[in-house]
């Protein structure tokens, strides 16, 4: 079990993504800085609370998040009244926003925003995964707020097929969409209504795609997986980040990877 996350590759820049591996759970939270103020920290306090047995349903998911917000606006709107001004009122309106993914050790998972879980099998080579659909990655996330209700249709929940030939690991959101882009593209012959509606989208992740689909082949285990699995530590990580952006297959973001 192992939790990586790196920064952008920028100077000066605050990695607001949080991961982390329990003998029970797994998960990953990204940090949504386009709004709000603390979103590393609220990320952080996301994930560092997160039960030992799983979350089930939305109605635990709401219960959960309305057990543990207090305390972490109160602290944080005790600093922002210390640094007073547009930070304090900036804090007041639009508080802090983060996604949320988790894979429980029994396979169950939640997430909300657009952070992925994936469970890969070695033998049959099927993924799955906790996200709709390649082009939804295109359209704003769902975010928890420390200060908002929930949207009961931001959270999605379910549970991965076990057995001992499976991987269980998560993603942020832009090595999220790598990872599911290059099993897409790996097995086109399934996917081309979904990857053409995802290029027909011209996005940024439409250009990604089209790169993925010129490669000669893809072996999404040997290509994708097993690169992943070989991370081992935040240098190695990085140095197949920056491989990746240099081929032009992935987006410029803070990147986490929880494995199980």
């Amino acid at each position: 079990m192992r939790a990586i996350s790196l920064t952008k590759f920028e100077e000066g820049i605050v990695n607001e993504d949080a991961a982390i591996t329990r003998e029970n759970v797994i998960a990953v939270s990204d940090g949504a800085g386009g709004g709000g103020v603390f979103a590393e920290r609220w990320s952080q306090y996301l994930v560092s609370n997160l039960p030992d047995k799983p979350i089930t349903n939305y109605e635990s998911f709401d219960n959960w998040i309305d057990g543990i917000w207090e305390p972490f606006y109160n602290d944080c709107e005790n600093e922002a009244k210390i640094i007073g001004g547009l930070f304090l009122n900036k804090f007041y309106n639009e508080g802090s926003f983060a996604t949320l993914v988790a894979v429980w050790k029994n396979g169950d998972w939640i997430s909300y925003g657009d952070s992925v879980a994936f469970c890969f099998n070695k033998k049959t080579g099927e993924l799955q995964h906790s996200f709709t659909r390649l082009t939804d990655f295109n359209n704003p996330p769902y975010l928890i707020n420390c200060k908002d209700p929930l949207n009961e249709k931001g959270f999605r929940n379910g549970q991965f097929r076990l057995n001992n030939d499976c991987i269980v690991f998560a993603a942020s959101d832009t090595l999220a969409h790598y990872i599911l882009m290059m099993y897409e593209v790996a097995h086109g012959h399934k996917y081309m209504d979904e990857l053409q509606e995802a290029i027909d989208a011209h996005t940024k992740n439409s250009n990604f795609i089209k790169t993925a689909m010129s490669l000669n082949s893809i072996d999404f285990e040997k290509d994708v997986i097993k690169k992943l699995m070989n991370c081992s530590t935040w240098p190695f990580l990085q140095n197949h980040i920056k491989g990746l952006k240099k081929k032009g297959l992935i987006g410029h973001d803070d990147y986490s990877f929880v494995i199980m």
